[in-house]
């Protein structure tokens, strides 16, 4: 509109607004819809001040490019914070509801969601009643990169199962995104060999009847800090392997033996961005000097602490206090490699239980022994190794200096034998096999009888 004046048709609607436009000197209209992708998102409008020169045609040829331009910018802040708000939806739910209670540690975590990363943490029971504490992190804040995330959580949880020293886990992990980001990038038409997302990864076992702590971390993770008993802290040495799916995997397992009641401490580079490096390192330490504090307070307060800080990336904490099992919850033997060996294990299993009131499992346990003792006399050489472990389960290993993994396999009705590893899998809860020195340990686990309320007993 070159010159504004009441009479317009289309400003006859709002009257007081022409007023004030008028009142403040203002005589010249342009208004431009700023549309982008079929979509109006407003208007530009722009006005002449204290002036009779009118706008021209060309002035409003400018208008439209600069609301064309404008309009591109508006709707792609629009579309990148909706992709943002989706990918932390998705980061978020991706992460770990709950972690359940283990008997090796007392665990308490937090996480503060204020802004970047893909910054996550996992608790996996193992077998032999040890649990696997992890953190990770995948670069970028776009909906691949929290899918990224959910990935290599569960990538890990299915490789913590085959029960592999942390430095092995994390070379087959690596494998595995270098392979996905491979797989990504054809399908992306990337030509460049930098990958998609950058990951990195903290990987560590606590044993709570050997009580050792083995770890290795792939990328810049942070490695782990821990307080004693006595109030000594410490972060461990844990050397720098490569990100995963970067280069080639070359990742050394770092074992630390561990007081009882040790306190363990994994976080993210978030809780280490101020100040020189030591100066950081010796805050945290401070911070998480424990006394007699409960581990929740403690990692509410370091966040807490962070959150005031407001430097806009996510933060991760988890604490794990070392719990040990007793030696009213332990029993092994060793068996000599012959076939007296197998009524031996029936004896020695039959007594345990009938220790630690467990009668009603009598005869599927020395089913179990029978079977992967017979296996172990058969196709080792040297001595067998039987523990039974009584934790929120039964638990009965068997450990041979024979390397064969044993493999679940359904024997044909006119076979002699292959029906031992079958007949264990209907009598137990899980079974499962992991490396032990030169050999193996096999595994089984089954539940514990329900303890009935006293009331019901009586009836």
């Amino acid at each position: 509109m070159r010159r504004l004046e009441r009479e317009t048709e289309w400003l006859a609607a709002e009257p007081e607004q022409v007023r004030l436009l008028l009142e403040a000197g203002l005589g010249s209209l342009i208004a431009v819809p700023l549309v982008a992708r079929g979509s109006v998102l407003g208007v530009l409008c722009l006005y002449r001040h204290e002036t009779a020169i009118p706008f021209e045609d060309a002035d409003l040829v400018l208008a439209e490019q600069l609301a064309a331009r404008a309009a591109l910018c508006l709707d792609n802040a629009r579309l990148h914070t909706q992709e943002l708000s989706a990918a932390r939806i998705l980061r978020l739910s991706l992460r770990p509801a709950e972690v359940s209670e283990h008997s090796a540690v007392e665990t308490a975590y937090s996480y503060l969601p204020t802004g970047t990363g893909g910054d996550w943490f996992d608790v996996i029971q193992l077998s032999g009643a040890r649990v696997a504490l992890v953190t990770g992190s995948t670069s970028g804040r776009s909906i691949r990169a929290a899918a990224a995330m959910g990935e290599l959580r569960a990538a890990i949880r299915a490789l913590s199962a085959l029960d592999l020293q942390p430095g092995e886990l994390l070379a087959r992990l690596h494998d595995l995104v270098t392979r996905l980001g491979g797989e990504r990038k054809r399908a992306a038409g990337s030509g460049t060999d930098a990958p998609l997302w950058r990951a990195t990864c903290l990987y560590t076992v606590y044993d709570p009847i050997a009580r050792t702590y083995a770890m290795a971390r792939a990328g810049d993770q942070p490695s782990p800090a821990i307080v004693t008993p006595e109030g000594r802290t410490e972060v461990i040495d844990v050397p720098e392997g490569r990100t995963l799916g970067e280069g080639v995997p070359d990742y050394t397992t770092v074992v630390r033996r561990l007081p009882e009641g040790t306190v363990i401490t994994l976080y993210n580079a978030a809780l280490l961005l101020e100040n020189t490096r030591q100066e950081r390192v010796d805050r945290l330490l401070a911070a998480l000097a424990t006394g007699d504090r409960p581990l929740q307070e403690v990692c509410n307060a370091v966040l807490g602490t962070r959150a005031a800080v407001g430097d806009g990336h996510d933060a991760v904490l988890l604490m794990a206090r070392t719990r040990v099992l007793g030696p009213d919850q332990l029993a092994a033997w060793t068996l000599p490699n012959d076939l007296t060996a197998v009524a031996l294990a029936r004896k020695l299993t039959a007594e345990q239980l009938d220790r630690w009131g467990l009668h009603g499992l009598c005869f599927a346990t020395e089913l179990v022994v029978s079977e992967l003792v017979t296996n172990a006399v058969r196709y080792s050489t040297g001595p067998v190794l039987l523990r039974m472990i009584r934790d929120r389960a039964l638990i009965c290993e068997v450990t041979d200096d024979a390397a064969t993994a044993p493999q679940l396999r359904r024997a044909d009705d006119s076979d002699e034998g292959g029906r031992g590893l079958y007949i264990i899998a209907q009598v137990t809860q899980g079974w499962g096999h992991r490396a032990a020195g030169r050999g193996k340990t096999i595994w089984t686990e089954q539940a514990l009888p329900v303890a009935r309320p006293v009331d019901q007993e009586r009836t």
